[in-house]
């Protein structure tokens, strides 16, 4: 609020061509401070907020922030059982627009009023005092929770502190990083899409607003990379999925995205050479980003670093971000050699402090301020992380561990191979097995001798995967990942998954 009353004339964002100054989201925002204060929303109170991506949204949010309340983002997507389980966990009222008030929403509503951010919020006389702008978070309240892909059932609440919301690496210009500041010189015209309960969407939104920038909500549908060149877009989140689609699609029209300065890359694995493809596309705005919804980004791999190191660090997820203390741990907790592979444990001043209402996995994640992240990696002496894989995404087969991230690297270096995935499903005779999935580079056909052959020269004979499917495209989960329980329901004969070693590769759509 402090950076839009120096400078309420500057467009904070650029709304289906409409600009929008700072000073006009700042009487949305006391419009809604007023609106949420009459609905008796105050300092701990609990807000789920869910509307389209909207200025009006940006200022509903940010006003509930200033009241101190506890902000919970329902993504969407979410099944009325999950929005019924996260609207029971101490939400007081619901703030929605009418592209989401569902009948579904309502219903897991219940009594709890459910307040529209135009008629009930925007429309609500201004809050002129100087108190509406005026922060009332206390330090050590839960200030934002925001909710996991719920891949395994409800979806988890990574719950942040207004403590650890401020000490955050992207809201605090003053303690900027160098890293941080050349980031942020890319935002002048930010893409902003999908969801503002996004971490990651809204972190780098802070990026864009403090810094001057502008954050463009063009007008649906999204086509990649066309909206770029339309809207002379600087910045801009890429799953690994969609940057795939974005290289198919340069593979055959010639489109100018010369105005792009970063695109940050995150989500999933990126395969080194599909990395390499995107720095030669797109230049020197390719960036990896590495991170998770408990912590915010953790480590960050620039162009700069691909410039100077190419070779060196093309598997690397970069290093980590100032303030972002990383160890890698064997089973036991206890730090491995550098360049040993284990699990990647973080600290971070802005890591959630646990998972809401959820002690069983705040006790399994969170350990004396560091958070487990579940993922495999090494931590080399030059300081870049590397991942090797996910610490429960493991398959058993005839009793031996094996990681699904390691089979699929092995696939993903065969020259023939653009995109490989792994799952592992019950087997009659070894317990577990493996199954491979994977798109062919453009023209290309492998064969299943050459890609069980690639696993064996690099893990041994015990990681073969026991069937492997081409696909045209891999499914993608709302996430933006790639969806692995779509993967699974693949497996069954009917949809052709290749046979016994020897055989044909069998292709399926």
């Amino acid at each position: 609020m402090d950076a839009f009353l120096r400078d309420p004339g500057t467009p904070a964002f650029e709304f289906r061509s409409h600009p929008v100054s700072r000073g006009e989201v700042l009487d949305r925002v006391r419009r809604c401070v007023a609106g949420l204060r009459a609905a008796g929303l105050g300092p701990g109170g609990g807000v789920a907020v869910t509307t389209a991506v909207t200025p009006q949204g940006f200022a509903a949010q940010i006003a509930a922030h200033l009241l101190g309340c506890r902000v919970t983002g329902l993504r969407p997507g979410l099944t009325p059982s999950q929005l019924a389980h996260v609207l029971s966990t101490g939400v007081d009222a619901v703030v929605a627009d009418d592209s989401t008030t569902t009948p579904a929403l309502l219903a897991a509503a219940g009594t709890r009023p459910v307040l529209d951010v135009d008629r009930d919020l925007s429309a609500a006389p201004a809050d002129t005092s100087p108190d509406a702008l005026t922060a009332h978070g206390r330090p050590d309240d839960i200030g934002l929770i925001t909710l996991t892909s719920g891949s395994t059932g409800h979806p988890k609440g990574c719950a942040q502190t207004y403590r650890a919301l401020s000490e955050h690496w992207s809201w605090q210009p003053a303690r900027w990083s160098a890293t941080t500041a050349r980031l942020a010189a890319g935002y002048r015209r930010y893409l902003v899409f999908g969801t503002l309960t996004s971490a990651v969407m809204l972190e780098h939104l802070s990026l864009c607003l403090l810094d001057g920038g502008t954050a463009v909500i063009p007008e649906p549908p999204l086509t990649f990379p066309e909206i770029w060149r339309r809207h002379r877009i600087t910045a801009c989140l890429c799953t690994v999925p969609r940057l795939y689609q974005i290289l198919d699609t340069l593979r055959t029209e010639d489109i100018d995205t010369s105005s792009l300065r970063v695109l940050l890359v995150a989500g999933s694995p990126l395969p080194p050479h599909r990395l390499a493809e995107a720095a030669d596309r797109l230049g020197p705005a390719v960036h990896q980003g590495y991170g998770q919804t408990e912590t915010g980004m953790l480590a960050l791999l620039t162009p700069e670093d691909l410039a100077k190191r190419p070779e060196q660090v093309m598997d690397s997820v970069g290093r980590p971000m100032p303030g972002v203390d990383v160890s890698v741990r064997d089973p036991r907790g206890r730090t491995v050699r550098p360049g040993t592979p284990g699990e990647i444990w973080v600290r971070s001043a802005g890591a959630m402090s646990r998972y809401w209402q959820d002690e069983e996995e705040t006790r399994e994640v969170v350990r004396e301020g560091w958070i487990r992240t579940r993922d495999l990696g090494t931590l080399a002496d030059d300081g870049y992380l590397r991942l090797v894989g996910r610490a429960r995404d493991v398959i058993f087969v005839n009793a031996i561990l094996h990681y699904a991230g390691a089979i699929e690297s092995a696939l993903a270096a065969h020259p023939d191979v653009d995109q490989a995935y792994v799952v592992g499903a019950p087997d009659e005779t070894t317990g577990e097995a493996a199954h491979a999935f994977v798109v062919p580079v453009a023209g290309r056909t492998p064969t299943a001798d050459a890609l069980r052959a690639a696993v064996r020269a690099e893990l041994g004979e015990a990681a073969v995967p026991a069937t492997v499917t081409v696909l045209d495209a891999m499914p993608v989960a709302p996430s933006g990942k790639p969806d692995k329980r779509a993967l699974l329901a693949l497996l069954p004969g009917a949809y052709g998954v290749s046979g016994p070693p020897g055989a044909p590769v069998t292709t399926t759509g």
